[in-house]
């Protein structure tokens, strides 16, 4: 068997589908879907976002955001807030069916029905490379997705994006332990 090439194209597993949180300049909660990111230092999140996205305008004026992990149980309010622009409907927030909470870290709301969210202050935001680099300064978690105090992957139900597919596919299947299966190798 060979392998097929699909070409210099940004295909990889697994892509986060990060919901973008902000506030805008009258305290109205806006997100957006992004699949583009990752952590890049210990307290830092990358993202790479396109100048023109409301959740932009909105940060650049407030410097905060923050980051959701999109879930099974809100996959349609998690993919339609990818697919509406916050600059042609200011409703579209609510129309996801999300409510949000401020934040008590940073000014951005934290969405509700999302049971992760980091809560990020700006550091840098490049027009040129779009790359947004937010420094975390709290994570917090709902108390229906822990079990026993630790969070547990089964309530949390995460969703990666699939870019050979155009799929959302749920996380959640345990197959090691980190820093520990691997030692059956040594």
């Amino acid at each position: 068997m060979g392998r097929k090439d699909f070409g210099a194209k940004p295909l990889s597993y697994p892509q986060p589908v990060w919901i973008i949180a902000t506030y805008d300049e009258n305290g109205v909660p806006n997100a957006m879907n992004a699949a583009w990111g990752g952590i890049s230092e210990s307290n830092e999140v990358s993202i790479c976002l396109s100048v023109g996205h409301k959740t932009c305008k909105n940060f650049e004026k407030t410097g905060a955001f923050t980051i959701s992990m999109a879930d099974a149980d809100h996959v349609a309010a998690c993919d339609y807030v990818g697919i509406a622009s916050g600059n042609k409907d200011e409703d579209k927030f609510a129309k996801a069916g999300f409510t949000a909470t401020k934040s008590a870290h940073v000014n951005a709301p934290i969405i509700n029905e999302l049971s992760v969210c980091l809560e990020c202050k700006v550091k840098s935001f490049d027009h040129d490379s779009c790359i947004l680099k937010g420094e975390i300064v709290n994570v917090s978690v709902d108390e229906s997705a822990l079990t026993d105090g630790k969070v547990d992957v089964s309530k949390v139900k995460p969703i990666t994006f699939d870019p050979f597919n155009n799929a959302y596919l749920v996380v959640g299947q345990k197959v090691g332990d980190a820093w520990g299966i691997g030692k059956s190798l040594m």
